[in-house]
């Protein structure tokens, strides 16, 4: 088997990205088909307001990300902080996955409350891919740099991967 070198990371805003959504959703690694009452019925259960991410409040959720990465000596290839989700591609470390979103999600959430964003920002869990080869990693930064060029980032002219990322691969 070969060894696990970067992993890509996806998690939504809240009540963006529902189960049965007409785009298809992930459940436990799986795409499924888009379901109409599996998404009213989920639209039904929704606590607040659905979130979505401003540019500032964009700016803010990277900054704490990348700014945690360093702090914890973990190498982020790629970011994309979009109004309604969060992609990173980042090198394997000690640090199980669901620890490192985890602590990704708190950070941001702790910057963007103390801006005066009260809400439920994130939905429960995560999605990830696995990058076994240099080849599977260079996909998945291409397709996280793709969002950021489709992305407000692209007006701004900010920096799409984190500067501290490994050269070369």
């Amino acid at each position: 088997m070969q060894e696990l070198i970067a992993y890509m990371v996806t998690w939504t805003t809240y009540g963006t990205w529902l189960q049965g959504d007409e785009r298809g959703y992930v459940k436990n690694g799986e795409t499924l088909e888009p379901n109409p009452n599996l998404k009213e019925s989920n639209l039904s259960c929704l606590k607040q307001q659905i979130t979505k991410l401003t540019l500032k409040q964009k700016d803010t959720a990277r900054n704490a990300i990348l700014e945690e990465a360093k702090r914890i000596n973990h190498n982020i290839h790629a970011i994309a902080v979009c109004s309604n989700h969060i992609h990173i591609v980042a090198e394997n470390n000690h640090l199980p996955i669901y620890q490192v979103v985890k602590r990704y999600k708190n950070v941001a959430t702790a910057a963007l409350k103390r801006t005066g964003l009260n809400a439920k920002l994130w939905t429960k869990g995560f999605d990830k891919r696995f990058c076994f080869t240099e080849k599977q990693l260079k996909q998945r930064i291409e397709y996280v740099d793709k969002h950021n060029r489709e992305n407000e980032y692209n007006k701004t002219n900010k920096r799409t991967t984190n500067p501290l990322a490994r050269q070369g691969g």
